[in-house]
């Protein structure tokens, strides 16, 4: 696999009606996209995640799926997912990877580019 097979958007939300600023807890929803431009059907076995706020507290997160599954993803189709994260400040990044397996037993690292959780305009 190369790493234009796999392609990856993101979109954030910050959730104010979760969140307690006062409190140091911005609560953020990401929805993630993946999409298989390959030939082939692949698994999505497991993700890591490097959190990190805008004091350069680190968190890592990493485990099997997401969102409670491992989905097929069948070749040139997509699958959707959203999570969220709670950061003590008002803006923070996150990135990782997905590690996936195609149909022939082949697994293979996807990488997640850095996105920005941030509370609506706070960056101009």
């Amino acid at each position: 696999m190369t790493d234009k097979t796999i392609e990856i958007q993101v979109k954030t939300q910050y959730l104010a009606a979760q969140s307690s600023p006062d409190n140091n807890q911005y609560v953020f929803s990401y929805t993630i996209t993946v999409f298989n431009h390959s030939s082939t059907v692949v698994q999505l076995l497991s993700r890591e995640w490097r959190i990190v706020d805008a004091e350069n507290k680190v968190t890592r997160v990493a485990g099997e799926g997401v969102v409670g599954q491992k989905p097929m993803i069948a070749a040139n189709d997509s699958f959707s997912y959203t999570s969220g994260t709670v950061i003590a400040t008002p803006i923070g990044t996150m990135q990782g990877h997905y590690v996936m397996i195609t149909d022939d037993g082949q697994d293979f690292k996807v990488e997640i580019p850095s996105f920005r959780l941030a509370i609506p305009n706070i960056i101009h």
